[in-house]
């Protein structure tokens, strides 16, 4: 127990040090920018393929990729049943995007550090990551694609003018999008030396460690930048009851689909139980903000969503700790 709460010390005082870092503006108005990028397209990757090349393969694709996939789209689901009759006036493509805030995690920015420093192997976050780089993304892309076809269809009868996607363009594009992303890129050959039981040569392979060292505090620094100046649940945005009913399934009712699915349904030990529980718990995930201003619609509740899961999400994980630990 001593060494999860250490963990999560670890983790705060270096967002604690973002945020200052932030407030202070010594780095400049793109330093959380330039950051992220760096973490994204290039620590990041060095990382997952140093800790997935010398990681259990079935594992990695085992109980913990079924537990992220079936809570995640549980979790969706139960929000659309949910929301859909509460909120009737709600275009299609903003729903899909409240559901998305409700259900798909920040598995790369608090995920790989949370998963280092708490669960003790940044390998247990590659269940997640991939599940929702490889079958989310995918799935959802699909889902916005028909929805704001279909609106910009009904736009166009009421005398407005459409823009038209083919939908063989937005598949081709998104597979594109996602073989060439650097974590799944990064997770493929880490993936691929560890089934052939390949290494890289002494000096290359401290060279790709050096580099993966550097994402985790970049992550995390650039997360604590995030949270300056950030006012969620605002009157005028006139979605507050949305984003409450989003950050509730998200920190409650996701984490307890995890729960059950790993303790019942898999029949997963106490530590596995732990981790599906602890990743479930992880707050809404950046990029769904990032989607949401690609198509616009949902911008309110995903940003909303993202901030107060992002300040309540640690305070849970830390909970789940000391019920579960």
């Amino acid at each position: 127990m001593t060494q999860v709460l250490s963990g999560f010390v670890v983790v705060w005082v270096i967002i604690a040090v973002g945020f200052l870092v932030g407030r202070s503006g010594v780095l400049g108005e793109d330093a959380r920018t330039v950051l992220s990028r760096t973490a994204f397209y290039i620590g990041s990757p060095a990382l997952l393929f140093v800790t997935l090349s010398g990681a259990d393969v079935a594992a990695v694709l085992g109980p913990q990729l079924w537990v992220a996939t079936l809570s995640a789209l549980a979790a969706a689901a139960l929000f659309l049943a949910v929301s859909i009759p509460l909120f009737k006036e709600r275009p299609a493509s903003e729903r899909i995007m409240a559901a998305l805030s409700a259900s798909m995690v920040n598995s790369a920015n608090l995920g790989i550090p949370i998963a280092a420093y708490v669960l003790g192997d940044a390998a247990l976050a590659a269940p997640v990551l991939i599940f929702q780089l490889a079958i989310y993304t995918p799935l959802y892309v699909a889902a916005m694609d028909a929805a704001t076809t279909s609106e910009a269809r009904a736009r166009a009868a009421g005398g407005r003018p459409a823009v038209r996607r083919s939908r063989g363009q937005a598949l081709a594009a998104q597979l594109r999008q996602t073989g060439t992303n650097p974590m799944i890129l990064g997770s493929a050959a880490g993936l691929l030396f560890s089934l052939n039981d390949w290494t890289l040569p002494g000096p290359l392979m401290q060279s790709v460690e050096l580099i993966g060292g550097l994402s985790i505090p970049a992550m995390l620094l650039a997360f604590g930048m995030s949270l300056v100046g950030s006012r969620p649940l605002e009157r005028a945005g006139g979605r507050r009851a949305d984003v409450l009913l989003a950050s509730g399934v998200k920190l409650l009712v996701h984490p307890l689909i995890a729960w059950v699915l790993a303790q019942f349904v898999l029949g997963l030990d106490a530590r596995e139980v732990f981790v599906a529980v602890v990743l479930a718990s992880l707050p809404t995930a950046q990029n769904v903000f990032v989607s949401a201003v690609r198509y616009d619609a949902g911008l309110r509740v995903s940003k909303d969503t993202i901030l107060i899961t992002t300040i309540v999400a640690i305070p849970a994980m830390i909970a789940v700790a000391l019920l579960l630990a």
